[in-house]
This record gives structure tokens, sequence and C-alpha cells, in this order.
């Protein structure tokens, strides 16, 4: 499948769900990991006015198991994320975050992701460590 064509399904698969709600969305493709982006604006904000730690986790959940769904690029599996942990290390206020996913493992049951959140001027503003699991859809 072509990147672009790959780009327009993980969209159509954000549709009605909480990816399009948080505004997320993958804009890189490539063999050796997923980058998406989310906007950073009140609506993801804590009540102190900076991004909240549960939208970045969301975020970084996100684009690992579509890190996860694109490796198997198979109809017959569903990915679940069944661990995930987070380092917040600074704060952002407004602008977007950047999201990028890369494996650490590969497995065909588990796979284990680092995810890196950035910011525009790729200032590193979460860690993440993703656990995923591939299960055959009956």
């Amino acid at each position: 499948m072509q990147n672009e064509q790959l780009l327009e399904r993980c969209r159509q698969m954000f549709k009605n769900t909480l990816m399009e709600t948080l505004d997320i969305e993958i804009v890189e493709i490539t063999d050796d990991y997923v980058l998406g982006k989310m906007p950073v604006s009140p609506k993801v904000h804590q009540p102190d006015g900076v991004l909240h730690g549960g939208a970045t986790v969301a975020l970084a959940e996100t684009i690992g198991s579509m890190a996860s769904l694109l490796l198997f690029n198979s109809s017959e599996f569903t990915i679940r994320g069944i661990e995930i942990s987070a380092n917040h290390v600074k704060s952002i206020r407004e602008g977007f975050v950047f999201a990028k996913a890369s494996a650490i493992h590969k497995g065909r049951t588990t796979q284990l992701w680092e995810i890196k959140i950035t910011d525009e001027e790729d200032n590193l503003i979460s860690l993440v460590k993703l656990t995923t699991i591939s299960l055959p859809k009956n």
C-alpha cells in the first residue's frame, strides 16, 4: 500500500473516535517510525493552562498502536495497548506536539514502542513506553 493510501486509511479509522475529538493525525509513515501530531489548545489543557498528561498519553498510545497495526498490515489482527508509562519532562501551552513511535521490539504477539513527544522546536515534552498486543480477530 502506498504511503498516501496508508495516511488516508488512518484518517478514515479516526472518524468518530477520541482521535478525531483530540484532532490527532498521522503525518508520516516510514519503515522505521510513525509520526503523528496534535494541536495544543485549551481543549487539551489541564486547569493550569498546560497540556494535560492524559491527552499526551492518548496521543502516544494512538501513534504506537497505529505503528503496531501498520506493522502487521492485516485485517486479521486487532491491536490493544496493554501497558503504558510516561515521563512528562516539559510543559507546553500552545502550538503542536509531535509523537514519533519507534519500535524497540516487533514480536508476533507483543510489541514494544518508544514514543517521543516533542514540540515544534524538537524539545522533548514526554517520553513514553508502550506495549501492544496483537490478537487474532474471531
